[in-house]
């Protein structure tokens, strides 16, 4: 399901833990690392898709996290052609996202790579909030830092002070 500009409906998910580091995933059979995401699937609000793809991704349910807010808009990213499969490349630009900002109230324990049949990630770690911004793979650079610099004023109560200045904002979004 594409939108007519060619960006798939799609969520991603910011989970932070008592200490404000966030869940940073590691692809599996992969060496990079990302946060929770996925498609929205037709009739699915992108809450609804969100609760899908936590699940999916992480094993974490409703139970084990409080929603503390969400982007206003989508934020877009472009995928480079050369990742486009040859019959999609005149239809499929990239991804557009709502990102979700989830506060983890289980444990560590409760996190669980394999609870779909489809695991996306075989390893996990909690991170310092902006260190993402220098791990994430180069075409997501810009929708991760309009994402966390977005949620961060809802994190931190609009006090952005502990954002590095090279994060500052610049916005993706369409």
């Amino acid at each position: 399901m594409l939108d007519r500009d060619g960006y798939r409906p799609n969520v991603g998910i910011v989970i932070v833990n008592a200490r404000n580091e966030v869940f940073w995933g590691k692809r599996i059979r992969e060496h990079s690392w990302q946060f929770p995401q996925g498609g929205i699937k037709h009739g699915e609000s992108p809450e609804q898709a969100m609760f899908r793809e936590l699940y999916e991704e992480t094993g974490l349910s409703p139970e084990h996290v409080q929603v503390l807010g969400r982007t206003r808009d989508w934020l877009r990213y472009d995928v480079p052609k050369n990742w486009i499969k040859r019959e999609w490349r005149s239809t499929y630009r990239g991804q557009k996202q709502i990102w979700f900002l989830l506060r983890m109230r289980g444990r560590d324990c409760d996190v669980s790579l394999r609870a779909s049949g489809h695991p996306e990630f075989d390893a996990w770690r909690w991170a310092e909030y902006w260190v993402p911004l220098e791990g994430v793979i180069e075409f997501k650079r810009g929708v991760y830092r309009d994402a966390l610099n977005e949620l961060a004023r809802i994190l931190f109560h609009g006090n952005l002070e502990s954002r590095p200045a090279s994060y500052a904002e610049t916005s993706s979004a369409a």
